[in-house]
């Protein structure tokens, strides 16, 4: 973990390279950092990226004593996806789904600050999401015409716990034990999350066929169908993220978006899309990416990308931007910034002389 005011110095292996005056290729080949005596990482075993700390590893490069960190828990200490799954008592996977909640979300911090940093949260945020969670079983099962009978927001990282102690467990076990509706909720759920599952694995296994991995994953044949058909969309939507994490990073440093990690959303048919919320002082509230169609204004900050999106938006204040479907992010910040650029529908649908009038 990343003990509280100690962020500026946290070193990467790209960091520590640089620090030796070595390519980082060959700071891998020698695993300097492997040697006895070494600083130890203060990242967790398991993270896929190793963090030093800047003080240490200089202490021991130059043969000084090596300076010990501080013991002691603190609410600011920034804790891994790992890290954070242990003081919760759940499984690393399962936190991937708990880390979609608001609060979570929004105090994420990448470590270091790019698009390839990183996630970490303070401690302070997961002890106290973990203080709101409802106990187990709330509600003694869901009443016959009721509802839901937990938050939305509590229902899928309360069905990743059922689906970590059996992946076999029923849509029915779902919810009698939370208090769910069937259908769609705990039906939805539990495809949701076998689903994504199902993408960790094959991006583990790169090759592995879908359905042999919902077999390792010990998941029913009936349930495989529907599982596999959420993981081509995941996969699908995390080969985007990349791109339109980085066109997100572009538009926050011109200062005309808010800084943020995007999230990708699953639309009905397979389509996936994502909003990058522009700042007030823009005409448009958002900049929304549809794998359909590409880039578009938004004019709604509640809903930037619509609850209805079997067709593409049309309307007032709605321009379809940039060319093709990802276009350079420097292409879409100069049409952003140019009210006469863009279509009223998406370029595979409009007329080739469409376009906006200039604005008055």
């Amino acid at each position: 973990m990343i003990r509280a005011g100690r962020l500026q110095y946290v070193q990467t292996m790209s960091d520590l390279a640089d620090a030796l005056g070595k390519k980082l290729t060959t700071l891998r080949n020698q695993k300097p950092y492997a040697a006895e005596g070494h600083p130890a990482p203060i990242s967790s075993p398991d993270a896929r990226n190793q963090l030093w700390d800047a003080e240490q590893t200089k202490a021991y490069y130059a043969g000084e004593p090596i300076p010990e960190l501080p013991q002691v828990d603190d609410d600011e200490d920034l804790l891994d996806r790992h890290e954070a799954a242990e003081l919760l008592g759940i499984a690393p996977v399962t936190w991937n789904t708990y880390k979609m909640a608001p609060a979570l979300a929004a105090g994420m911090v990448l470590v270091p600050a790019t698009p390839k940093g990183t996630e970490h949260w303070p401690r302070r945020l997961v002890l106290a999401y973990k203080n709101s969670r409802p106990g187990r079983g709330v509600g003694g099962g869901r009443r016959e015409g009721s509802g839901d009978m937990i938050p939305r927001d509590q229902i899928l990282p309360r069905i990743a716990e059922l689906l970590d102690a059996d992946p076999a467990v029923t849509v029915e076990t779902v919810s009698d034990t939370l208090g769910i509706t069937k259908f769609p909720t705990a039906q939805s759920g539990l495809a949701t999350l076998r689903g994504r599952r199902i993408a960790d694995l094959v991006e583990q296994q790169p090759g592995l066929d879908l359905k042999d991995a919902a077999l390792q994953l010990g998941y029913p044949a009936i349930t495989h169908r529907a599982a596999i058909t959420f993981a081509e969309r995941e996969l699908h939507a995390r080969g985007a993220q990349p791109y339109l994490q980085h066109t997100a990073d572009v538009l926050a440093a011109a200062g005309i978006a808010q800084q943020a990690q995007v999230e990708m959303r699953q639309l009905d048919g397979g389509a996936v899309a994502a909003a990058v919320m522009l700042d007030t002082d823009q005409p448009a509230a958002a900049a929304v990416w549809d794998s359909r169609y590409g880039w578009r204004t938004s004019t709604s900050r509640r809903h930037p990308i619509g609850k209805h999106t079997d067709t593409a938006p049309e309307g007032k204040g709605i321009r379809y931007l940039g060319t093709g479907l990802k276009p350079d992010p420097e292409e879409l910040l100069e049409a952003l910034r140019d009210q006469r650029r863009g279509t009223k529908r998406p370029k595979a649908t409009a007329d080739e002389d469409t376009g906006l009038e200039v604005a008055e």
